[in-house]
């Protein structure tokens, strides 16, 4: 037994020697296509479904274009996957021995999406969890995504395997909290919020959505949910409360016939100032 083995303390963070039982932490991280560059990689997530992530992921990529940002919408929601239906686009993705192209919306946002792979756009994926967790690490490495500024990972709902393997496998530099103004709201926040620190990755803002409708007689808000406590929330864990997003019937029927690059709205506006640091 040599002198250095006799002296181990079993804290190799402490210890300079190079022995054969060092056990250094190793990193998850995924390397991006070699002809990939990126810059900023927002994931947008929440604690519960049904509360238009998908929604917030496409209009922050919608603004990000419109404020001369080369966007592109990275599709991690791979069982339930909506983005390529709101932007309208449905050629399938194509590929060669560098790697896979995505495809690219009308005003120039990059899009992958299982749903851009599949033989129809209404084929169930049915997959287990290690599958999908592998075709999300493929969007990454074997994607060429060319000259991005920002992406945005629309996630799934929760925090179970799928945002795990986002999380360990691409460098996220932040992510964004949709939720909607429900007694839920508190628990749902305080899930991200925990799943972030746990991953060493900051929350850049919360973003409400559902918040209000307004009355098409008179104008009046309307607050369906009863009223919304996630300011409170968000001044509570010191996080910034980006918007506040109304019902809209005109932007769902945007979504619904695959133009919501044509919508105008200035509800997220603060937020693409937040994210572009101004």
């Amino acid at each position: 037994m040599s002198e250095e083995t006799q002296n181990c303390t079993h804290d190799c963070s402490t210890c300079s020697s190079a022995c054969s039982d060092r056990n250094q932490p190793q990193s998850l991280l995924e390397q991006p296509n070699p002809l990939s560059k990126i810059g900023k990689v927002i994931a947008v997530v929440s604690g519960k479904g049904g509360v238009g992530k998908s929604l917030v992921s496409s209009m922050l990529a919608v603004g990000m274009q419109r404020a001369g940002k080369h966007a592109a919408i990275l599709d991690a929601d791979i069982t339930g996957p909506s983005i390529p239906k709101a932007f309208g686009v449905k050629e399938k993705v194509l590929g060669n021995e560098l790697g896979m192209i995505p495809a690219v919306s009308k005003m120039g946002t990059d899009i992958m999406s299982v749903n851009l792979m599949l033989e129809h756009e209404t084929d169930p994926v049915v997959w287990r969890g290690p599958v999908i967790a592998g075709v999300i690490k493929q969007f990454w490495t074997d994607v060429i995504w060319k000259d991005v500024d920002y992406m945005f990972i629309d996630m799934p709902p929760g925090t179970g395997d799928v945002p795990l393997t986002v999380f360990q496998s691409i460098p996220v530099d932040g992510i964004i909290i949709v939720t909607s103004p429900q007694d839920l709201v508190s628990m749902i926040v305080q899930k991200a919020v925990n799943m972030a620190n746990m991953m060493n990755i900051p929350v850049l803002g919360i973003v409400e959505n559902m918040s209000y409708a307004v009355c098409p007689d008179c104008g009046k808000k309307i607050m369906i949910y009863g009223e919304s406590h996630t300011a409170e929330i968000a001044e509570n864990y010191h996080i910034p409360l980006l918007a506040q997003l109304p019902f809209d019937p005109a932007l769902a029927k945007c979504c619904d016939q695959g133009v919501i690059e044509l919508h105008e709205s200035q509800e997220l506006d603060a937020a693409i100032a937040h994210l572009l640091g101004e």
